[in-house]
């Protein structure tokens, strides 16, 4: 199924993600020969002065849908920092179904795909803000790759996630366990079909964050 294929059978889709616990919604694919993705800073006057009580905060973040990004990009409005997108060296596809079979391909043989987000000082950061879509009951592989390429020990660690119907399943803790030394946050939970429109949710729950 191409893109406007899927569009047309957005109710369809709909379920099938559900039943396979994947986010939904328009695809925004990186280009195989895209430059690395770079991490944008705020040019806000508060994230400049770090915010969250004077810590360096990154919004870091896979999604392939457009979800998880709205999501991600409605945090860092609210708290400032900086913010980085983790792309895969090699994109997934747009068709929906081949994007659903290699993840689970991925997640079964353990598979760390490239990513080709570079961060050349993540160690400035204190608090981490880190959010993907439930894929398979977890996270998608290239955010495994993104942990095992940038240790979070002693940092704190604000998890976020977008599903289909599936709910958290084990995005938390698969996290906690790939993750460890990390302080963790209470998670945020959100269906992809309120992702966009959760804006109150998310107040809510950075506020907690910043306790």
């Amino acid at each position: 199924m191409n893109r406007r294929d899927f569009l047309k059978l957005a109710g369809v889709s709909l379920l099938s993600l559900a039943a396979l616990t994947m986010g939904c919604g328009l695809f925004n694919a990186a280009k195989a020969d895209a430059p690395a993705p770079k991490v944008k800073q705020s040019t806000s006057e508060g994230a400049s002065q770090n915010m969250n009580n004077g810590k360096k905060i990154l919004v870091a973040y896979f999604s392939w849908s457009g979800n998880t990004k709205a999501v991600a990009e409605e945090i860092h409005k609210q708290v400032g920092g900086d913010i980085v997108e983790i792309v895969p060296a090699t994109p997934y596809s747009e068709t929906y179904s081949v994007t659903v079979a290699k993840a689970k391909t991925e997640q079964e043989a353990g598979a760390r795909p490239a990513i080709s987000t570079k961060i050349a000082d993540f160690e400035q950061y204190d608090t981490i803000y880190l959010g993907y879509p439930n894929w398979w009951g977890s996270m998608p592989m290239p955010v495994a790759t993104f942990i095992d390429t940038y240790k979070m020990s002693g940092k704190k660690v604000a998890p976020f996630f977008t599903h289909g119907g599936g709910g958290v399943q084990r995005c938390m803790s698969d996290l906690e366990a790939r993750a460890q030394g990390a302080n963790f946050t209470d998670y945020l939970c959100l269906s992809g079909s309120s992702a966009k429109n959760s804006q109150g949710e998310i107040t809510s729950w950075v506020k907690k964050t910043q306790n």
